[in-house]
């Protein structure tokens, strides 16, 4: 076998510092708003040049919290339940070969800084702070959109979208431009699937805040919010 070496070109700034709450899926949550930061080797501007035409790009990045030197042919997709087995290529786990991750995101702007240089905000990003990206390439309508593409066991899994109960004063202890992404966020059920206690609190730690809530039946209802 044949070993190739990657070089990391940059990395996520994102307001999620675990994997908890991170959505399952890119683009779930379009008010997520992240920052990728190139690596000083990749501070050229040039290599950037053209990409505010595009509206969408794609990332080419690392499960890092998933690398591991064993692989399985087969994995448990939680939106089985956790329970029912599939072919590793033939879903979307992080447990791969290459620990490799795909996702589209809105490009929102390119920015030159000082400290960074050139840096690009992205929307709908579902990567943890901090994640090493190996590419991006620009997200083509004419063929990378497929509306005719059928989703396997997605097209049919349990259906994940919770009402929200936030209440107002514990709300407004978030940032303005964060609530409807901790909103998202919620929306899209953070828990494991295979969780199911309406008695149980979980804590999201999301944009330097503790978000704990409980989930019945579907209803999400927040109760505490503190700052990290």
């Amino acid at each position: 076998m044949q070993d190739v070496t990657i070089q990391v070109i940059a990395r996520m700034k994102s307001d999620f510092p675990t994997k908890f709450g991170i959505p399952r899926q890119s683009s779930l949550v379009k008010e997520l708003r992240s920052t990728i930061i190139f690596e000083p080797a990749f501070h050229n501007p040039d290599a950037l040049r053209g990409i505010e035409g595009y509206s969408h790009l794609w990332l080419i990045w690392q499960f890092s919290e998933a690398v591991r030197q064993d692989w399985s042919p087969t994995v448990r997709p939680p939106r089985l339940g956790g329970n029912t087995r599939m072919g590793v290529f033939a879903t979307r786990s992080p447990f791969r070969p290459n620990s490799l991750g795909l996702s589209s995101v809105n490009l929102i702007g390119l920015e030159e800084t000082e400290e960074y240089g050139p840096v690009l905000h992205v929307a709908g990003a579902d990567l943890m702070d901090g994640t090493p990206i190996f590419d991006i390439k620009p997200y083509i309508p004419y063929s990378d959109c497929h509306p005719e593409a059928t989703g396997g066991f997605t097209d049919v899994a349990e259906n994940y979208i919770l009402h929200v109960n936030f209440p107002a004063h514990l709300l407004s202890m978030l940032p303005e431009d964060k609530r409807a992404a901790a909103i998202g966020v919620l929306t899209h059920d953070p828990r494991p699937s295979y969780q199911k206690d309406s008695q149980r609190i979980y804590g999201l730690t999301f944009a330097g805040f503790n978000i704990r809530f409980a989930v019945e039946n579907k209803t999400l209802t927040v109760c505490e919010v503190t700052s990290l």
